[in-house]
């Protein structure tokens, strides 16, 4: 084989292919490539199954599993639930429409009745009642000119009288004199009224410079301050929405009272005067003794409920207006009676609380954002709570567990 063959054979098999070159860079980037693919359907998977795994989030409403109250054995024929009120309170407004120069009350503070709560700019009232006093005493000068007019007119008239007898003045002169205390008289009179007129204004400006100051109407406690000075504030609502229609709101604590829902088919049981012990939410270990004040002629259509009004016996400050509050009507007991009933053991809980699950009674105790199922002991029913025994007091549990909801599950919980 000749020399120059040998030459070209040895260069092409020391020559690099290009097609063979890029192949190990092609085949790492698809490596790449996969294992990008791979890990973000990983983290996909794992996020799907964490919410499969937590489950659906319920929305529910709580209610506090409370002791029964003290004699609400036998002796308690019903109970229900409500919440505190006050018969008196006001939202206290001024009865002008002016622009406030001084608020000075604060949330939590006790006043009197009479008490000035605010002041509003009286300038154009001051005004006002400075032109009236002028006026009154203007109308008195011109009252106190006129008198003196009238009694030189009764003596001229008397005069003339005198002189008439011995023929010195005409009759003409006697008749003008006495018409011109006629006249006297009823401008006298005139001018009484017009001092009558100007004194009535000057009390309408004295009045409407004293609803510049606003006053407490009764003694209470000051709940909520709805204004600033600077503000504006009208006894009627206007349009934009930059003007108050109060300056705060009071609340009488002696006349708080509790408002109950009871079913219309158990308001048999209940009449006025009878007694009753109440169990605020707040306090559930505090027993307060109560009385029904009345029953209020009316259902409620709607929850086929009848309310009923009931009297605090004995106040105290932690008692406070919209707290929630259960009621035990109690049966008078009989002269014949030793003693109390003993207190039934266990806790009070909404009835619709209470579900079957694997043939067990259970409830849902909430814990955080999770509600765990509780088993119980159902015992006796008292209106729509109902007595059961496997719970701490104090518990809050689901009030009406849906069917969906398995132990563990993800609550979120509504304000009433």
């Amino acid at each position: 084989m000749p020399p120059d063959t040998d030459k070209r054979l040895l260069l092409e098999q020391l020559r690099l292919d290009p097609n063979h070159r890029d192949e190990p860079a092609v085949s790492g980037r698809t490596w790449l490539i996969g294992a990008i693919v791979a890990v973000a359907i990983l983290a996909i998977a794992a996020g799907v199954a964490y919410f499969v795994l937590r489950g659906p989030r319920f929305e529910v409403e709580a209610a506090n599993a409370v002791p029964p109250a003290a004699g609400a054995g036998p002796t308690a024929i019903l109970q229900a639930t409500g919440y505190v009120t006050a018969r008196r309170q006001a939202t206290v407004s001024a009865q002008i429409t002016g622009a406030l120069t001084q608020v000075m009350i604060e949330e939590g503070e006790r006043v009197v009745a009479g008490q000035v709560l605010a002041r509003l700019d009286d300038t154009a009232q001051r005004a006002a009642l400075a032109q009236s006093e002028a006026q009154v005493q203007a109308s008195k000068a011109i009252l106190v000119q006129d008198q003196a007019q009238l009694e030189q007119a009764r003596r001229d008239w008397k005069r003339n009288q005198d002189l008439i007898d011995r023929h010195l003045v005409s009759q003409q002169a006697l008749e003008t004199s006495e018409t011109q205390v006629r006249s006297l008289e009823a401008q006298v009179s005139s001018q009484v009224r017009q001092v009558e007129l100007s004194e009535a204004a000057k009390r309408g400006a004295q009045v409407q410079l004293d609803y510049t100051t606003v006053r407490a109407p009764f003694s209470g406690v000051i709940t909520a301050k709805a204004a600033q000075a600077g503000e504006i504030v009208s006894p009627i609502s206007a349009g934009g929405g930059f003007t108050r229609t109060g300056v705060g709101t009071i609340v009488d604590m002696d006349s708080l009272e509790i408002e109950v829902d009871v079913n219309e088919s158990y308001i048999n049981r209940v009449h006025a005067s009878q007694p009753a012990q109440a169990v605020l939410d707040a306090y559930p270990d505090w027993t307060i003794p109560a009385h029904v004040i009345a029953i209020i002629p009316t259902a409620d259509r709607s929850k086929a409920t009848v309310k009923v009004r009931v009297g605090i016996d004995k106040k105290d400050p932690r008692i406070l207006p919209d707290m929630g509050v259960r009621v035990s009507f109690l049966e008078e007991a009989s002269k014949s009676d030793g003693g109390s009933a003993p207190v039934p053991k266990g806790l009070l809980v909404p009835t619709g609380a209470i579900v079957e699950r694997d043939g067990r009674s259970m409830v849902f105790t909430i814990e955080g954002d999770h509600a765990h199922a509780a088993p119980v002991t159902p015992g006796q029913t008292y209106g729509d709570l109902r007595l059961v025994e496997g719970l701490a007091s104090g518990a809050r549990v689901v009030r009406a567990p849906p069917a969906e909801m398995n132990d563990g599950a993800r609550v979120v919980v509504n304000k009433p």
